[in-house]
């Protein structure tokens, strides 16, 4: 046996198709394509016509509104605050930092605190917003609500930003405070350059 004289078993291999060689070949002129222009070239793709009947994205009915500018909050229970701290995974002084370091995504979003469950334990907790229900039952076990001015990363980002000191960061202080202390530590920051 010589490897020169091995040959494809016979049927196993086919010639390829010749288009666009002449009339004579029965497969020129539109190549087997059957049309002209834009779908005879290669890489078309038809963009989506329903011919003459009435478009899906205008028959189907539209509702509703989304907001752009709107605000999103990651709510949890004062029931799983008192869970975690009864676990030990908080401490009664609940803050945003603690929040996001057991996993509520306090970075980006804002959190609410809702008033399902029940609290016996007194604690200071800083939050974006309380319901009225949360409010009162925090209030009534002894404790303490303190509504934060701006979320993490919004902090950490004026930080960078603005010569601000880490007290400024703390949303104890009202927002009047903040923006006269912010203005001081620019000048001072200023007038050491």
């Amino acid at each position: 046996m010589n490897l020169s004289t091995l040959r494809f078993a016979k049927g196993s291999r086919k010639t390829r198709k010749r288009v666009g060689r002449g009339p004579g070949s029965g497969l020129g002129t539109t190549a087997g394509r059957g049309t002209k222009g834009h779908k005879s070239r290669s890489g078309y793709t038809s963009s989506l016509k329903e011919g003459g009947q009435m478009p899906f994205f205008r028959r189907i009915p539209k509702f509703g509104f989304i907001n752009p500018s709107r605000e999103e909050y990651e709510t949890i229970n004062v029931g799983q605050i008192e869970a975690w701290i009864k676990k030990g995974k908080l401490t009664p002084e609940v803050s945003l930092e603690a929040l996001a370091k057991i996993g509520v995504p306090a970075r980006r979003r804002r959190i609410k605190v809702l008033g399902n469950g029940d609290i016996t334990v007194a604690i200071t907790i800083t939050a974006h917003a309380f319901s009225e229900s949360a409010k009162e039952k925090i209030e009534k076990a002894g404790g303490k609500v303190i509504l934060a001015e701006r979320t993490l990363e919004e902090a950490e980002r004026m930080q960078k930003t603005k010569p601000l000191d880490e007290a400024l960061l703390t949303p104890k202080k009202p927002v009047e405070e903040i923006k006269k202390a912010a203005k001081l530590a620019r000048k001072a920051a200023a007038a050491k350059k």
